[in-house]
């Protein structure tokens, strides 16, 4: 039965947005879509949160990019959803590569604040770039074209193509962790100078990592350009960064899926407190206080504290 869980959720999530239209429901498409997104941002923060121990402060300024990218090319009469993609891919790469190169020569709380110093100068550029829209943003003037008979224009279709984006980059994820550079990756965060005595290069190995999940979160930033029409200086802010961090925290530090249990929970959170109070952060905020003394881990951790103690009652018995 546990074999099939997966293939199972994957075919209800396929389905969804059919089901959603054919209860009236259209409305949550767009949510659903979002949720997608922002599980593929997580994931590739997950990635080096969690697996390389980077606490970084400024991933979202890859989110943001990759947006900008979309929004520039779209301003330049650039069609193709392609190569859109392949822009924002190579300008994150290069981007993380430059950030990687300085923030990783730190540790700690000064590998946290490099991180944040440098998204915010690249939040400020935009917001001073007024033949881009400065801080009021710039529009996407239609959803670039996929080419072969595809088209993404209806929403159905977007969301599938998020969808496909999603899963190549879990599938990409779990590639890379279940290999010898995981492994490795895995080793350095325990015990980086251990790691390095035994013929690790650290850097090199963290830096890989760091381009990977800044050219991840650069394509699913694509992807919000293209869902919301619009590109905003604001996404790249060091608090969305902050909100990228707590969606890892809720679903679960270093648990493959805890980016994409963190994004659905908090979006989610988000959809049904903002429509009833208007100060729904306050409650956001008392919950995950509630899940982290329940599940310090995160909401990924239950299914092992649960485990544990069924064993407990097993061996109790």
């Amino acid at each position: 039965m546990q074999r099939l869980f997966v293939p199972l959720l994957l075919v209800l999530a396929v389905l969804l947005p059919l089901l959603a239209q054919a209860s009236g429901m259209e409305y949550y498409i767009g949510v659903l879509t979002r949720i997608l997104i922002f599980a593929m941002v997580a994931a590739s923060l997950n990635f080096i949160l969690g697996y390389g121990g980077m606490v970084s402060f400024g991933h979202a300024v890859f989110f943001g990019l990759g947006a900008y990218v979309t929004a520039i090319a779209s301003f330049h009469g650039v069609t193709s959803a392609w190569l859109i993609w392949l822009l924002a891919a190579l300008v994150t790469a290069l981007v993380g590569l430059v950030i990687g190169l300085i923030a990783l020569r730190t540790r700690a709380v000064y590998f946290i604040m490099i991180t944040m110093a440098l998204a915010q100068l690249f939040y400020y550029f935009f917001v001073g770039f007024r033949y881009y829209g400065g801080d009021d943003g710039l529009q996407v003037t239609a959803r670039p074209l996929l080419g072969l008979g595809l088209d993404m224009s209806g929403d159905n279709a977007f969301y599938w193509v998020v969808l496909a984006w999603l899963m190549a980059s879990l599938v990409l994820l779990q590639r890379l962790l279940s290999s010898r550079f995981g492994l490795a990756l895995n080793a350095i965060r325990q015990n980086e100078r251990r790691a390095q005595a035994i013929g690790y290069p650290a850097l090199r190995y963290k830096l890989a990592a760091f381009v990977i999940a800044a050219v991840i979160a650069g394509l699913a930033g694509s992807l919000i350009g293209m869902s919301n029409l619009f590109a905003s200086p604001k996404l790249l802010h060091w608090s969305q960064s902050g909100i990228l961090l707590v969606m890892v925290a809720l679903g679960g530090v270093g648990y493959f899926y805890g980016g994409l249990l963190g994004a659905a929970a908090f979006l989610l959170l988000e959809e049904v407190l903002s429509t009833h109070f208007e100060y729904w952060q306050i409650y956001v905020g008392l919950i995950l206080l509630l899940v982290i003394m329940v599940a310090p881990r995160g909401v990924s951790s239950l299914a092992t504290i649960g485990k544990t103690l069924r064993q407990g009652e097993q061996h109790g018995a």
